[in-house]
């Protein structure tokens, strides 16, 4: 059992950290890339694996509620992010609102990215045209 809890614990530092890269790995230039991957392969996972295990279906998810049912933990949300905020506030919050909210941040965490790798993808083509020219301004 010890180590169920190890991986209960890994999952969760690994998890929260991987939806707050989602959420925010677009904010820094060295970050983006690896963030649109991450955003692209979630999108995957919720829209592609969702066909056969249901929207919004996550790899991770679903790994650390295989250990925390091990554990004897068995009345668990369909939502990690409903997990979270139940845990943080010791409270049963609506499934709907937490739902509509993931889809939201991750839509716009999505766009953001998408927006701020495609603008460094046009200044670094820019940038390396030798028939481009920066008039001073």
């Amino acid at each position: 059992m010890l180590l169920y809890r190890i991986f209960d614990i890994f999952f969760f530092v690994f998890h929260s950290m991987l939806i707050l890269f989602i959420l925010f790995g677009w904010v820094w230039r060295k970050t983006r890339r690896w963030n649109l991957l991450v955003v692209m392969l979630t999108a995957a996972s919720w829209f592609g694996l969702g066909i056969w295990c249901g929207f919004g279906y996550c790899p991770c998810t679903d790994w650390h509620w295989r250990v925390r049912w091990t554990l004897g933990d068995t009345d668990l949300p369909f939502s990690y992010i409903k997990f979270l905020i139940d845990r943080a506030f010791g409270s049963d919050v609506s499934a709907w609102w937490v739902d509509v909210a993931t889809v939201t941040g991750f839509a716009l965490a999505a766009m953001a990215s998408i927006a701020t790798n495609a603008r460094d993808y046009r200044q670094s083509k820019r940038k390396n045209d030798p028939c481009h020219v920066d008039s001073p301004r």
